[in-house]
């Protein structure tokens, strides 16, 4: 952030002398100019049936706002210059809405899917620019890269997954503004709307639907639930609406979940864990936020989904890790799956963690994480540890172990 100060005085006492009297007037006011942030992520599904659409030819993101405009990211396939020949591929971000002379700083990053985080990232962002910010000038104009990546080279990398790519593109739209003195002195408390809706639920009050939840139930008000969840909504509201509102029946979700997971809607904070189950441990922390990660995806809670990951890394423990890396996959939590697979590869933990029942359902139920985890070991050099334990903890073996499905209670 740039600032730069400037000072008025009155001009009607002249010039103003290197040492002005303290009876003349002195006003100042400060220009600041900083970047308003934000992201977008693109998943391009079937990369392969993309290919051969032609030169110039793209496929886009939806368009998405930040600064006060919208963009849109553009993946060319076959490239977006014939002079090419659709040996690269092209990746551009463009501004979507009307605009003139927007300035921005972009950040454009193919995202490596085997968890070894060696993205491919072209950035503005902490760099020194020459010319400064780059500009826009109407829309539809973009910046990026005609050859942002051999094509040969990205069919054979771990940029691709599952014949799909994932996309990042930050983008920092710059803002100026000029701030003068202050004449008032107000303070202003933070916002109290969740309390406001915490204590509607609390009360009771008006409530216009139940929920029966593992033998429970759970009275809300419809119009918040709609407000919050589109699927609440659709659920409530939609052509396709439950026809007894009166009292839905949430089937595969234990009773102190649900409860959470409404406590977070109207408060829009996480419960405590531990109160909610009725046990002091971190184990029950740990796996009430990993019931409730699955919760908040099932009904499109993108923030809470996002604090329950944020969570889980943090709490990663030997007895849990194994089942969080599971629940990591199959809600595709990125962060969160680097994370376990990291702290399990690790040589004082991956034996112990080998050796519980979360790791028995880690193979049955996402198989495919178990390359990955080889992967990990071996580039921590831990072929040894994997010898070590062949004849009781075989990575392939069928052990007729437990399937992991741990109740909260």
């Amino acid at each position: 952030m740039g600032t730069i100060r400037f000072s008025s005085r009155d001009l009607s006492v002249g010039p103003a002398s290197l040492n002005p009297s303290p009876s003349i007037p002195i006003t100042t006011s400060t220009s600041i100019t900083e970047t308003v942030n934000g992201s977008h992520e693109f998943k391009v599904d079937g990369y392969s049936l993309s290919k051969g659409m032609g030169i110039g030819k793209y496929v886009a993101s939806d368009t998405f706002y930040i600064g006060g405009y919208a963009w849109a990211i553009y993946f060319y396939p076959d490239g977006k210059s014939s002079e090419d020949n659709a040996s690269y591929v092209s990746l551009f971000i463009a501004l979507a809405s009307e605009g003139n002379d927007v300035r921005a700083l972009f950040e454009l990053t193919l995202m490596d899917q085997s968890g070894k985080e060696r993205h491919k990232v072209h950035s503005h962002f902490g760099r020194a620019l020459e010319s400064g910010p780059y500009t826009l000038k109407y829309r539809g104009s973009m910046w990026g890269y005609k050859r942002f990546y051999k094509r040969t080279q990205l069919e054979t990398s771990d940029f691709l997954k599952d014949d799909t790519l994932l996309i990042r593109c930050c983008v920092g739209v710059v803002k100026s503004h000029t701030e003068g003195p202050k004449t008032y002195t107000i303070a202003v408390p933070p916002s109290n709307i969740g309390q406001h809706f915490g204590k509607l639920l609390d009360s009771g009050k008006r409530t216009d639907v139940n929920f029966e939840v593992d033998g429970e139930i759970c009275a809300s008000h419809k119009i918040v639930l709609a407000a919050r969840s589109p699927v609440f909504r659709a659920q409530l509201f939609g052509p396709m609406k439950d026809q007894n509102t009166q009292c839905i029946k949430v089937e595969d979700m234990e009773a102190p979940v649900f409860k959470a997971l409404i406590h977070f809607i109207y408060w829009d904070a996480l419960p405590d864990m531990e109160e909610l189950v009725g046990l002091n441990s971190k184990w029950a922390s740990t796996l009430m936020a990993q019931h409730l990660l699955a919760a908040a995806d099932r009904y499109a809670l993108e923030r809470l989904r996002l604090l329950c990951e944020a969570r889980l890394c943090e709490d990663v423990a030997i007895n849990t890790v194994a089942t969080t890396l599971a629940l990591a996959e199959q809600h595709q939590c990125i962060q969160l799956k680097s994370v376990c697979l990291k702290f399990i590869a690790l040589p004082e933990n991956l034996k112990a963690v080998m050796q519980t029942d979360g790791f028995e359902y880690l193979k049955e139920s996402c198989p495919s994480v178990i390359t990955e985890l080889l992967q990990y070991v071996a580039k921590n050099g831990e072929h040894s540890v994997i010898a070590c334990t062949h004849g009781n903890d075989n990575l392939d073996s069928d052990m007729n172990g437990r399937r992991v499905k741990q109740r909260i209670h």
